[in-house]
């Protein structure tokens, strides 16, 4: 039987929380994987690639797999009560309920993270808890059927975890060889604890107001439950 893996697509989405894990799954045998949103107009993602959603959520099938990739535009999703009740209706049968990045809070927002272990964007971690979610600081973190990523490129190695439980470590480890994923960044930054104290502080600061915006909508979402 074929696996239905589903990505919810929205404006201003982050491509690399989509793009790393959909090459993953979609090289996995008999599945198939969708790009699902409120409608199947092309969207504008974070930096500006235009994406084109191939499923609605009307007509979305019972999915096996449901992925709240994250972005700038999670913002206004947190308070998007049709997109909130079609991640929680798939919530219900999927067997995997999963996020990349800041797709965390959307789940949170849905009421998924209760009592739950997961992770997020190191920037943004700090919205798990009022979220109800038991923060972890990891890279992929797995409670039961829910498993997040952590920041953008967690994406990938999210993917290939998941991977290994729905067709078996060798064959993810085939897909693994087959994608050369194999990071040798030129810098050891790719961590609030391993970047130079400037940069972190400058990332901070980059995300800033950002933050201050969803820790707002977290608190409106918070005091809803």
């Amino acid at each position: 039987m074929t696996l239905q893996i589903g990505f919810l697509l929205f404006p201003q989405v982050q491509p690399l929380d989509l793009c790393g894990p959909h090459d993953v799954f979609s090289a996995m045998p008999d599945t198939t994987v969708r790009l699902v949103w409120k409608t199947r107009e092309p969207l504008i993602s974070a930096t500006g690639m235009l994406l084109t959603p191939d499923t609605v959520f009307d007509d979305c099938p019972p999915l096996d797999v449901i992925c709240v990739p994250g972005g700038s535009g999670v913002a206004a999703l947190m308070e998007d009560e049709a997109t909130l009740a079609f991640v929680r209706r798939q919530a219900q049968h999927a067997r995997y309920v999963t996020s990349v990045c800041t797709g965390s809070l959307v789940l949170g927002a849905a009421g998924l993270l209760r009592a739950r272990r997961a992770t997020t964007h190191w920037a943004f971690h700090s919205l798990l808890e009022p979220l109800g979610a038991i923060a972890v600081r990891e890279r992929v973190v797995r409670d039961g059927a829910l498993i997040t990523g952590g920041g953008i490129t967690a994406g990938i190695d999210f993917a290939l975890t998941l991977a290994a439980e729905l067709i078996g470590v060798e064959a993810a480890q085939a897909l693994q060889l087959e994608l050369e994923y194999a990071p040798a960044p030129p810098f050891d930054a790719g961590s609030p604890q391993s970047a130079p104290p400037a940069v972190v502080e400058r990332v901070r600061q980059l995300n800033a107001a950002t933050l201050a915006q969803r820790s707002l909508i977290v608190e409106r979402v918070a005091q809803k439950r």
